[in-house]
């Protein structure tokens, strides 16, 4: 294991999942000059252990791992942690980026890569605080969908509703400008970075997430405009 240095207070803690021990040990060291405070495991298994001792703001997760792969890890993880997962995919195998968005993955970066990419990655989700898209007030109210900022959960109709950050803060996104039409590319610049470089489906498939979480009459809540992206509606 790495760990960042004792000088000043880490940027996040950090988890690095790869079984290619030497490309996850340099990226934890690139990690821990950056100020993190970094933690590596090299199998499935290892990584959900980690993960619980060490409650990681971020997990760059390879799929390819020994024991079990990157889609069970981030599944079985999900159910435990909130915290953001990079996925790291082959180039241009789309089945693993939607494989892995689908389990609750919040972005990927695909291999072969830049370490220094990487580490932006990881700083770029972890400039994300929620005080940034979220105004003072404590609730929206869309309907009988209850978003509350302070706490950072939804509820519809009074029954609590299981939401990873990115969903929620899409959620935020949506709703500080109810009826107005977002773009994909919008809704990237205000939850993922304005730096963000991708497929900007993702924001559909995070958008389905939340869809389904909200229940099978979402649409009363978010809106697609055709040709444009998403918005909040109250029906």
């Amino acid at each position: 294991m790495t760990s960042g240095t004792d000088s000043a207070a880490p940027a996040g803690r950090v988890l690095v999942v790869d079984d290619e021990k030497p490309l996850a040990q340099m990226v934890a060291t690139y990690l821990t000059r950056a100020g993190f405070d970094v933690a590596a495991a090299y199998t499935g298994p290892d990584a959900l252990q980690a993960a619980r001792a060490r409650e990681p703001d971020v997990v760059v997760l390879d799929l390819g791992l020994p024991g079990l792969d990157g889609i069970e890890v981030c599944r079985r993880l999900r159910a435990f942690s909130e915290c953001y997962v990079l996925m790291l995919t082959a180039r241009g195998d789309e089945e693993d980026k939607l494989a892995g968005l689908e389990v609750g993955a919040d972005d990927y970066i695909t291999k072969p890569f830049s370490v220094r990419e990487l580490v932006a990655r990881v700083q770029a989700v972890l400039r994300r605080p929620r005080t940034t898209i979220a105004p003072p007030e404590p609730e929206r109210v869309v309907g009988d969908l209850v978003i509350d900022l302070a706490t950072h959960e939804a509820r519809v109709a009074q029954a609590p509703v299981a939401l990873t950050r990115t969903e929620f803060d899409l959620l935020v996104a949506l709703s500080a400008r109810p009826h107005q039409p977002l773009s994909r590319r919008q809704l990237i610049d205000t939850v993922w970075d304005p730096a963000w470089v991708g497929d900007e489906r993702i924001v559909d498939v995070h958008i389905g997430h939340l869809r389904r979480k909200l229940g099978e009459d979402a649409s009363r809540y978010i809106d697609t405009v055709r040709g444009v992206g998403y918005r909040m509606v109250a029906r």
